[in-house]
């Protein structure tokens, strides 16, 4: 099976299934000297485990990272890095009434036809949980992007009709406290209120609901992106439309700027004080031609709603006769609270191979 790597310099190759022994990824070309906090990819890892809160899948799994190689007294040593993450709470059993029919909007169907194979506990490869191993892979990214200053923000911005107000602030620690003071991961209090009781209530209809998050990337240098076909935003848009469940990706003003004139739209550059060029606005995301311009870069990712739901519903088996499916396991009501640290992982990812792309020109 093709399509497990990602990145050309900072490049990471993906293992495992959703209840095999483990999964984990192969980060090749990590600069050496990088400090590999384990605390750090700890929590970040922890963002995304599953069984976090009322509001997520009660599978429980401490999400344990391993580092294997790659890492010399506490840095990294320019060779491949190896970090594993065990399976502790397969509940294989509970996927045996779907060995022979197709759940609808997975990836059941795709796989059997395009495999001849599939691996039904869970979806196998298919499975969100393999996202764990790209989230370890991030944080070890944003460990060598904070040395250069770098920092990705992202957080749950809406849950279904429910939108939380544009935040901002001088320092992303700030909205970063915020996030993480509540179980939506929204850098808004009054709004994360909301949203919880919704999907709560969701949940508790047998239901899954969808929603966006929103993400920022600070103090990034100007001139990461490559002509024609690896500009920064198209990269970014892969690396988001990779995610499960992800069906939108838009950057800087996104579908609204189809709706506005260019006199409206068009970023006004000003001299800054050190000599750095700025915009008045920032409608074009922080990348322009598709090349980042020094302005924060800001763009949104969509999620649907999870495809399992606690009611049965009609479907077909493998041999294309009628059957149905049963609502049962352990699944998240709304995937956009823990989906928050995969957006900024594979952010992460790109901007560390697009700043290595760059300087290797240098």
């Amino acid at each position: 099976m093709a399509g497990n790597s990602f990145g050309q310099l900072f490049r990471i190759t993906t293992f495992g299934e959703s209840h095999g022994t483990a999964i984990g990824v192969i980060i090749d070309g990590c600069p050496p000297n990088v400090e590999l906090d384990m605390e750090f990819i700890q929590s970040e890892l922890d963002k995304r485990k599953p069984g976090q809160s009322k509001i997520t899948t009660q599978r429980k799994e401490s999400d344990s990272a391993q580092i294997l190689s790659g890492i010399f007294e506490g840095k990294s040593t320019g060779t491949p890095i190896a970090l594993l993450i065990p399976n502790e709470d397969q509940k294989s059993k509970d996927y045996d009434h779907n060995k022979d029919i197709f759940r609808p909007s997975h990836a059941d169907y795709t796989y059997q036809s395009k495999y001849g194979i599939r691996d039904h506990r869970g979806g196998g490869r298919s499975s969100a949980r393999e996202t764990a191993a790209r989230v370890a892979a991030g944080a070890v990214a944003k460990l060598f992007l904070k040395q250069k200053g770098i920092e990705v923000f992202a957080h749950v911005s809406s849950v279904g009709t429910i939108d939380a107000p544009i935040v901002d602030a001088p320092h992303l620690d700030q909205l970063l406290e915020i996030r993480e003071s509540n179980i939506a991961r929204c850098a808004d209090p009054a709004t994360a209120n909301e949203m919880i009781e919704f999907i709560d209530a969701v949940r508790k209809a047998g239901d899954t609901v969808g929603g966006k998050v929103s993400c920022i990337i600070r103090n990034c240098p100007v001139g990461l992106g490559e002509p024609v076909f690896d500009k920064l935003h198209a990269d970014l848009g892969k690396a988001m439309l990779s995610i499960n469940a992800v069906h939108g990706f838009e950057y800087g003003s996104g579908f609204a700027g189809s709706e506005m004139r260019g006199t409206e739209h068009n970023d006004i550059f000003q001299p800054a004080a050190d000599g750095k060029v700025t915009t008045l606005t920032n409608f074009s995301g922080g990348i322009q031609g598709g090349i980042s311009n020094g302005m924060d870069i800001s763009f949104r990712v969509a999620f649907k709603p999870v495809a399992t739901v606690m009611h049965n519903q009609q479907t077909v088996d493998k041999e294309g006769n009628a059957a149905e499916i049963k609502g049962k396991g352990r699944h998240d009501p709304c995937v956009v609270p823990r989906a928050v640290a995969i957006v900024e992982a594979m952010a992460a990812l790109v901007i560390a191979d697009h700043y290595l792309r760059q300087n290797s020109y240098l």
